[in-house]
């Protein structure tokens, strides 16, 4: 905690890294159908003058999947041959309501130094290539053009600059990914939880060619190592300003057995 609080001790920039949610928006093939807010009570149907002398309310109806938009994934959003991570079989704590284990309420707030990994700045690019798998090497050299390093417990954020696109989910979905390899090269690393700016960290169709897994990165974060996933991030106004060091914080919702949570995190730059 103490690089992390150190590097706010005189705040600078507060960066929003939510996308904004709305009906429609890109949503991986497993969580569909998504987001839908409607508007349910209005002003006009609640205005009273004689009743209410002249105030009036609205509010309205949220239903969304745990993993529609920005959102932070639970360890029993994963499982490898029907058992959680540390090795807790899905049968003893599955349940119609949820998740009697490693719900997403038992997650304590992310307050912790956060690093962003920009990979197309570092290649000379504003966005990757379609379906490119971003690799080990892609991760080094990103590292050493910011000048920074990571390590344990702290956050690392890759941008593959599809970010962009939120609105428009043709060019959005193909995007780019982190590759096993650098996966597993992170999670060596200890840190305490990965994020991106698209749908899956890795790509979406990912296998492990040896063991058959799909989407291994998955695998390897949140049932091997413990490690939980925000996807969906918006990263471009750290990129813009080249921030790649900062106080992070991320707060799923208490939602019991749930297997993930809509977060809102922010990254808080130090004062120049």
């Amino acid at each position: 905690m103490s690089k992390a609080t150190g590097l706010v001790r005189n705040v600078g920039k507060v960066y929003d890294l939510e996308q904004v949610r709305y009906s429609g928006m890109p949503t991986h093939p497993a969580h569909r159908p998504g987001y839908l807010y409607v508007l349910y009570r209005h002003h006009k149907t609640t205005y009273d003058q004689k009743a209410h002398g002249g105030r009036s309310s609205a509010s309205g109806l949220l239903v969304t999947m745990e993993h529609a938009g920005t959102h932070f994934d639970a360890l029993c959003h994963q499982a490898l041959n029907l058992k959680l991570h540390g090795g807790v079989p899905v049968s003893d704590v599955e349940t119609p309501s949820g998740f009697t284990k490693l719900g997403v309420e038992t997650v304590q707030p992310t307050v912790a130094r956060g690093v962003l990994l920009d990979v197309p700045r570092s290649k000379g690019v504003s966005l990757l290539p379609t379906r490119y798998e971003i690799s080990l090497d892609d991760l080094r050299s990103t590292m050493a053009a910011e000048k920074v390093d990571f390590g344990k417990g702290d956050v690392v954020l890759v941008r593959t600059g599809y970010g962009k696109f939120w609105s428009d989910e043709a060019k959005y979905d193909p995007g780019a990914g982190v590759s096993l390899e650098a996966t597993r090269w992170i999670a060596k690393r200890a840190v305490r939880a990965v994020g991106s700016d698209n749908a899956s960290w890795e790509l979406s169709d990912a296998k492990d060619s040896k063991s058959g897994i799909t989407i291994p990165g998955h695998v390897v974060l949140l049932v091997e190592n413990g490690i939980h996933l925000i996807e969906h991030m918006y990263l471009e106004e750290l990129s813009r300003d080249r921030c790649y060091e900062f106080l992070f914080v991320c707060t799923p919702l208490k939602l019991k057995g749930a297997t993930g949570s809509p977060v809102r995190p922010i990254a808080i730059a130090p004062k120049s």
